[in-house]
């Protein structure tokens, strides 16, 4: 998971962190799950703080903190994750599911440089000695799953890096991507505008595809990642000024509200029946005529339906493409955000009216760029 430094450049703690506590909540069977976690080469202030959140969420009882400080020798620093990832072995023979987070390898690829400097080795790209690449493969390749005859068992391992300005094409970054299935880029621009989990679609790919991905997340996000980049782009355009002509703004509209649901608050994990509903509801342009800074309240109601239609919510995480749910799915969405009356159909070809319920303190939400300067160049 290629990171951008610690929480306040990245949020990748925020992340680690939410993972964890999203596995305390959701679907864990008791007695079953551990996870290592090797934090080595930050500072004991760094990682009291993560303890007490992990304390706080009562995510302690399962879980191993493994320190190695920058004040410690590079000799430990070296071994710190190796001896992390047998502690995992340890409960993965035991049948028990295992994460290990390693923050962060680019430490470890540090020290190591240095062991091999001093013991005279040939330096070779950046410094680090030829076999560096063996190394972290070495060390994650030993994540694996066992069988289920014998007991099963698994580790799972979730290394973190870090890059200089922001550029993934470094050494130990590309060495670190062709060795994991996928990374998740953490943008330090998106954190400081607020997006979280600053999580860069454009930089983050998934080698294992759809194929690891439940029947309904592919139907209602299949072509969500290409067309938010897609609107990305649009809007780093429009900043120029140009008049847009009607079409051009709804899609501007769309993909901001697209924006506002990727939004998590830390520590408030969705289930995958409210993650489908709400993306479905996105897609359908049901959004689109809702302020944009009721997006949030709106998306706790689609949550609050489900809620309330346990047998729904099921049926959707069960869903095949061509299933009768998703029929009955859309109905209730329309009926919950138009607040109890269902929607004309037709309304998702329309702008954000100013006679609609949640629009009565957001008059003129919907961005007007015809109020914007006029420029020579139009489209």
């Amino acid at each position: 998971m290629p990171g951008t430094g610690y929480r306040k450049n990245g949020g990748k703690s925020w992340l680690k962190k939410g993972k964890k506590n999203n596995d305390q909540r959701f679907s864990l069977p008791p007695g079953r799950y551990h996870r290592p976690y090797n934090r080595f080469f930050l500072l004991c202030r760094i990682v009291g703080y993560v303890v007490a959140a992990l304390h706080r969420n009562n995510a302690m009882a399962h879980t191993i903190v493994m320190v190695a400080q920058g004040s410690d020798p590079p000799g430990l620093q070296y071994i710190a994750p190796y001896a992390a990832t047998s502690m995992a072995e340890y409960f993965m023979n035991q049948g028990r599911d295992v994460l290990i987070v390693y923050d962060n390898l680019t430490r470890h690829a540090l020290a190591y440089r240095q062991i091999s400097l001093l013991l005279r080795r040939p330096p070779g790209r950046e410094a680090f000695p030829g076999d560096i690449f063996y190394v972290h493969s070495r060390l994650l390749e030993r994540s694996t799953k066992l069988a289920d005859d014998p007991g099963g068992g698994s580790i799972t391992s979730l290394p973190v890096i870090e890059t200089e300005a922001q550029n993934i094409s470094a050494y130990i970054p590309t060495n670190l991507i062709s060795i994991t299935d996928g990374q998740i880029y953490l943008s330090p621009d998106l954190f400081q505008k607020g997006i979280l989990p600053a999580v860069d679609v454009g930089k983050s790919v998934s080698r294992v595809g759809g194929k690891a991905q439940l029947t309904a997340y592919r139907k209602v996000a299949g072509d969500l990642r290409l067309s938010y980049s897609q609107f990305q782009e649009l809007e780093a355009f429009s900043r120029f000024g140009t008049r847009l002509d009607q079409a051009t703004r709804k899609s501007l509209d769309h993909g901001r509200r697209v924006r506002e649901i990727l939004k998590q608050n830390q520590f408030m994990p969705m289930k995958a029946a409210d993650q489908i509903a709400v993306l479905l509801a996105a897609n359908m342009g049901m959004l689109d005529r809702i302020p944009l800074d009721d997006t949030a309240m709106v998306e706790k109601k689609i949550i609050e339906m489900l809620a309330a239609n346990p047998d729904l919510a099921e049926r959707i995480v069960m869903a095949e493409k061509n299933d009768s749910v998703w029929q009955r799915l859309e109905h209730e969405l329309r009926k919950t955000i138009a607040g109890g009356q269902p929607s004309d159909p037709g309304d998702n070809e329309r702008i954000l009216h100013h006679d609609h319920p949640l629009a009565d303190h957001h008059k003129g939400t919907v961005t007007d760029m015809d109020d914007l300067p006029e420029k020579t160049m139009e489209t």
